[in-house]
């Protein structure tokens, strides 16, 4: 049995339809994470998930029910907020939710006597973490954990997402750091409230390309790209044509001219998003 198990899921507000028609599971042990643009439906799908959103149609289980105030005991949650009391100490926000969930504080791996709000945006991660995880949930869900903190921080989190999987819980990441998303198990992309792909980075990207434009005239080469129709990126001074066939772009080139090394490479997975919502 899956730990989470969506099915059919929609979500109307008023004509607008934030979610539609959606399926995704998440079995014990395992990391999935929900990738997708700002506005794809992925933080509409997490509180349907947590019972804070009742869906317009479909159905969601978490631990074979659906959600409720008794199952929440066994579920562990991290929103964008955090859901930290920025004026209490770590130590404080701890002890509260410990014993809303009759379980046994857990140490903090820094200094707990300060006032969350004073801390570092890293560190107010790490104790919103630990305040999600102290009373061992089966299931762990985590609205984008790790937004605004460095990458070795982002790499300290991750690791103990690992650790809580690896202990047999079911992990929901949500993020938009495409890096880190490859280190779930499988991805769900969201794309304008629907499922546009799932599976490893391999399978979701598939046969989607974007062809590489290098050139010492890059300025000139991007001018000459950009508007011919497929979307155009610039990374350093290597210009990314998403989705673009190979010899319209070098026909484009040859405007200039420009002298260019040009190849199809496949698209990333930002690409691949890019893509899909255009």
């Amino acid at each position: 049995m899956n730990a989470i198990d969506v099915r059919r899921v929609t979500r109307q507000f008023g004509s607008f339809t934030a979610v539609d028609s959606v399926d995704l599971t998440v079995a014990h042990g395992e990391v999935v994470g929900l990738v997708g643009a700002n506005g794809a439906g992925k933080t509409t799908l997490i509180r349907m998930i947590l019972g804070l959103l009742a869906p317009t149609a479909g159905r969601v289980d978490v631990l074979g029910a659906p959600p409720s105030r008794q199952g929440r005991r066994r579920v562990g949650y991290v929103p964008q907020n955090l859901g930290l009391y920025r004026d209490l100490t770590a130590l404080e926000n701890l002890e509260f939710r410990a014993e809303a969930f009759g379980s046994t504080r857990h140490p903090v791996p820094f200094d707990g006597d300060a006032l969350v709000g004073r801390l570092p945006l890293g560190l107010q991660r790490r104790a919103a973490f630990v305040a999600a995880t102290q009373h061992d949930p089966a299931v762990l869900i985590l609205d984008e954990p790790t937004s605004g903190v460095s990458p070795l921080a982002r790499s300290h989190l991750w690791n103990l997402i690992r650790e809580q999987a690896d202990g047999g819980s079911a992990v929901l990441v949500s993020t938009h750091y495409m890096d880190e998303a490859e280190q779930a198990d499988r991805l769900v992309l969201m794309s304008q409230g629907r499922v546009a792909g799932t599976g490893t980075l391999a399978d979701i990207i598939g046969p989607l390309t974007a062809v590489e434009v290098t050139a010492e005239r890059w300025q000139q080469a991007f001018e000459l790209l950009d508007g011919t129709g497929p979307p155009v990126t610039l990374s350093g001074r290597t210009i990314r044509v998403l989705g673009a066939d190979q010899a319209v772009v070098e026909t484009a080139l040859a405007q200039g001219p420009v002298r260019a090394r040009v190849r199809s490479v496949p698209a990333t997975l930002d690409e691949a998003m890019v893509l899909l919502d255009s």
